[in-house]
């Protein structure tokens, strides 16, 4: 309807000399059937559904560092990859993680800080650590 009458105001010189009401009507129709197939000949907007299944930007960047840091595990010694992962991945302690691997609790501390200082070097060579 706005479209309809800002069309009239800005062609005063359509109106002169026909019947105004046939005029209008016409203008809306050919409005409203170029609006029906602009919308024919575009896709269907997705709105936002479809952007909630895209990952965010630090979800991405989370799943990036995730595979480089697990790169950097990979190339540690099995002895030290398997402490981290006890102590860091599974949450246990220095006592649970020393009855898992069947080692003496010292020895998961010193593998845990030797293990620590391989992964910041593996992250550096990587250009994940400062």
């Amino acid at each position: 309807m706005q479209e309809t009458l800002l069309r009239a105001w800005r062609h005063p010189d359509a109106l002169t000399g026909r019947p105004i009401r046939a005029w209008l009507f016409t203008v809306a129709r050919n409005l409203v059937v170029d609006q029906h197939r602009a919308r024919k000949s575009r896709p269907p907007e997705t709105g936002d559904e479809a952007l909630a299944v895209v990952p965010a930007d630090d979800e991405l960047e989370r799943a990036v560092e995730s595979w480089a840091v697990a790169e950097a595990l990979a190339v540690l010694r099995p002895e030290h990859r398997d402490v981290l992962l006890e102590v860091y991945y599974r949450g246990r302690s220095v006592k649970e993680a020393s009855a898992t691997l069947g080692i003496p609790p010292g020895t998961v501390k010193s593998r845990t800080y030797y293990a620590l200082r391989a992964l910041k070097l593996a992250l550096e060579e990587r250009g994940l650590a400062p």
